[in-house]
């Protein structure tokens, strides 16, 4: 971890997906710099697990949910309010794919995927802005991917919505920027969780993977917590609707 301070004692964040992968690095991240930090998931033991093992306090509240369905959103804000009084900050993080060309997908399997990774962020980006509206203040941090610019196999509709995430950030951007609220995104190329398993536990993946990033490796979750962090911060005041990659290099290539 690096000790790194980004002013962030005592906002309020909400992350979605924050008990595993990239969102709890963020969250863990975030309750290091003093925040108070409310996760949700859809598995209660998850969640659990992840109270458990980083030991916040009265800092972190975990509540189940379903991000795609507008009353666990609803739900989720409200619970954030009456625990901290405000949000300042939204991390729109989950993300899902299943492994699937374009042609023969089942529309319900599009259905789902598009599900997780752009309608669950609109309407937690719906519900965020509201409060933050009224509070004349706010930051909303999307998760997206190199996907969204780069098709790869099986990888069809995942990158669809991560295209649309792009969109979205520069559409809430425009919209929100008189009420100065930023709304920016991170888009990370392979990232060593459990979400991109199947791709680096396989070395001869791997090392394709990795002849195509400058840095040479893949991210670790904390090299893409940083940048996050950042875009939550003050010093990000003026930046709105971009999106960063953080994919050492890959895409400069």
């Amino acid at each position: 971890m690096r000790d790194v301070s980004y002013g962030l004692k005592g906002k309020v964040a909400v992350v979605t997906g924050g008990s595993r992968g990239i969102g709890l690095e963020i969250t863990r991240r975030l309750l290091d710099q003093e925040a108070k930090v409310v996760i949700c998931g859809r598995k209660p033991d998850g969640l659990r697990a992840a109270v458990a093992e980083m030991g916040a306090g009265e800092n972190l509240v975990a509540i189940p949910a379903h991000i795609a369905r507008p009353d666990d959103v609803a739900a989720l804000f409200d619970r954030a309010q009456e625990a901290f009084g405000r949000v300042d900050i939204l991390i729109n993080n989950v993300g899902m794919n299943i492994i699937t060309g374009l042609v023969d997908a089942d529309i319900s399997l599009w259905q789902k995927i598009i599900d997780s990774n752009l309608t669950g962020a609109f309407i937690c980006s719906q519900a965020a802005a509201r409060i933050m509206r009224e509070q004349k203040k706010g930051k909303i941090v999307n998760i997206t991917s190199i996907a969204a610019r780069r098709s790869a196999p099986a990888m069809g509709i995942y990158g669809i919505a991560k295209a649309g995430i792009e969109m979205m950030t520069r559409a809430f951007a425009q919209e929100l920027a008189p009420f100065d609220i930023q709304v920016n995104a991170v888009a990370p190329g392979m990232v060593k969780t459990a979400f991109s398993q199947p791709f680096w536990s396989n070395s001869e993946i791997c090392d394709l993977v990795v002849k195509g990033i400058p840095a040479g490796r893949i991210a670790d979750p904390s090299d893409i917590a940083d940048p996050v962090l950042f875009l939550c911060s003050s010093a990000a005041d003026f930046i709105n609707g971009q999106v960063i990659p953080v994919d050492g290099g890959a895409s400069a290539i």
